[in-house]
This record gives structure tokens, sequence and C-alpha cells, in this order.
């Protein structure tokens, strides 16, 4: 593993941890899609701030272009998240039998989902 790879999991792993905590506060207020939608925003603002100052080179491009391509990339992501977290929460994990924590559970599943596909996103084109 590169030390450039294991820096994104590490940076990833706190806005993973930003994104769920955030998710769990936002569902007690609306329902779990949108929840997800709304943590996964924090996280990205968490994402960016750590990936730039932390894991990739500063590359070319301004803070607003990189920023405007963290956010494309995210957009993806974002839907990767939302897909796989509702499948989960509502029809595999029930289906397993599952019937404690099933929206935690699922949601972090659905935050793992977009981990390779966002590395190589940023990598290759946010901070090229």
């Amino acid at each position: 593993m590169t030390s450039e790879f294991a820096r994104f999991l590490a940076a990833g792993a706190i806005a993973a941890l930003a994104n769920v905590l955030s998710r769990m506060a936002f569902s007690l207020a609306m329902p779990l899609g949108a929840a997800v939608v709304c943590a996964y925003l924090v996280g990205m603002a968490v994402a960016f701030v750590l990936m730039r100052s932390r894991v990739f080179p500063p590359g070319h491009g301004s803070r607003a272009r990189q920023a405007g391509a963290f956010a494309a990339v995210n957009a993806l992501a974002v839907l990767q998240t939302l897909v796989v977290t509702l499948v989960f929460a509502r029809w595999a994990l029930p289906a397993l039998g599952v019937e404690r924590h099933v929206e935690v559970i699922a949601h972090v599943v659905g935050v793992a989902v977009p981990i390779v596909t966002s590395f190589l996103g940023h990598k290759h084109f946010t901070f090229r």
C-alpha cells in the first residue's frame, strides 16, 4: 500500500466518522435518505480539508477549481453511498435477520463502498 493511499484511508476514516456521527444526529429530525445526504455533505467538507492538506500534493489549479472537482467526484460517491445504504437498511440486512442498529450498519457499509472510486477520482482529477 502506498503512503499516499494510507493517508487517503486515514483522512477518509476521519471524514467517514464525521459522516456517520452527523447522520445519527440528522436522523433525529429527518428521514434516513435525507439524513444520509446531509451527513455526506458534512463528511465531504471534512474530507476536502484533509485531502488537500494531508494527502495529495498541491497540484495545479485554484482552491475553487479543486473544490468544484472534489464536489463532482463526490457526487458519484454520494449516489453510491445512498443506494447501498438504502438497499442494506431496507432489504439486505432485514433479509439476513439483522434487527439491531440496521441504519448504522447500512450507513457504514454505504460509506465504505466508494473508497476506491473516490481515491482514483481525487488523485487523477481533483488534485492532479
